[in-house]
């Protein structure tokens, strides 16, 4: 018995109706595992909190504040954007997981919308970065950072971390589409640390050598972690360069351009796939 093909939808609308729907159900895909192996979740959400209590408590005495201040509130809003970083080795790990064994694949030959794939895989990852913010938020509240600038700026300085984690989710995307092997997941998630330190999230450029000082602050991901300070209100946000003076619209750019950058380099790898 021949089973028949529902047609691809012709009109905008249909065709975003289709990938919307498609998208979701790969979606759903992804929260099944979470419930079947929760190890990779929880693993996302603590190994942050780790972080911020090592540094907190077992580094936090020997660290000044540019202008003085607690280092706990200097520390988390650079530790967000960290948990941000954290996961593009996630999305790079899962993407290549499907890829290499052939499932990616076996969705390219199903009527379903092209984009769905990569649509469901930003929506799980989103949604764990959300998971993995609140904890953290928890955290920081318990351990005394706190927000001093009002609500609406806090809420603002979410979504800033959220289009960062947004823009990496493609570049993590494109980098697991890109593998073939776990070396190179390896590969990503070792080159993590060293992109994260050399920001401000954990010291002030200022205190690094000129040229070292320079390239932190230059990072993209110090403009989000200068910015958010500045949000929350957390001391040590400022600094005297173009970059640091205009962080909060850096914050906005730099997503915007790594966007630009991955998601079309996401979407035409996912077409020329062989494997």
């Amino acid at each position: 018995m021949s089973v028949s093909v529902p047609p691809i939808p012709r009109t905008p609308l249909a065709r975003l109706r289709w990938a919307t729907a498609d998208g979701w159900t790969i979606t759903l895909r992804g929260l099944t595992h979470w419930s079947r192996e929760p190890g990779t979740l929880i693993g996302t959400l603590v190994f942050p909190v780790v972080i911020v209590l090592m540094f907190g408590f077992f580094f936090g005495g020997a660290m000044q504040v540019p202008g003085g201040g607690s280092y706990r509130e200097f520390l988390l809003p650079g530790m967000f954007v960290m948990t941000m970083v954290f996961g593009l080795g996630e999305t790079a790990a899962a993407v290549a997981a499907d890829k290499n064994r052939g499932i990616t694949s076996r969705f390219r030959t199903l009527p379903m919308a092209p984009s769905a794939v990569v649509l469901g895989r930003a929506v799980i990852d989103m949604v764990s970065s959300l998971l993995a913010l609140a904890v953290l938020f928890d955290v920081g509240l318990l351990i005394g950072w706190d927000v001093h600038r009002g609500a609406g700026k806090a809420l603002l300085a979410v979504g800033l971390l959220l289009l960062l984690r947004f823009a990496l989710v493609w570049a993590g995307i494109y980098l697991g589409l890109l593998m073939k092997g776990p070396e190179g997941i390896t590969m990503v998630q070792t080159v993590e640390f060293p992109v994260g330190f050399l920001t401000s999230a954990f010291v002030a450029p200022a205190t690094m050598p000129a040229w070292l000082g320079t390239i932190a602050e230059w990072n993209p991901l110090s403009s989000t972690v200068l910015a958010t300070r500045q949000l929350f209100g957390n001391p040590g946000w400022g600094g005297d360069s173009w970059i640091a003076q205009h962080a909060l619209l850096m914050a906005v750019v730099w997503p915007v351009l790594l966007c630009a950058i991955f998601w079309p380099l996401s979407v035409q790898r996912f077409r020329n796939l062989t494997n």
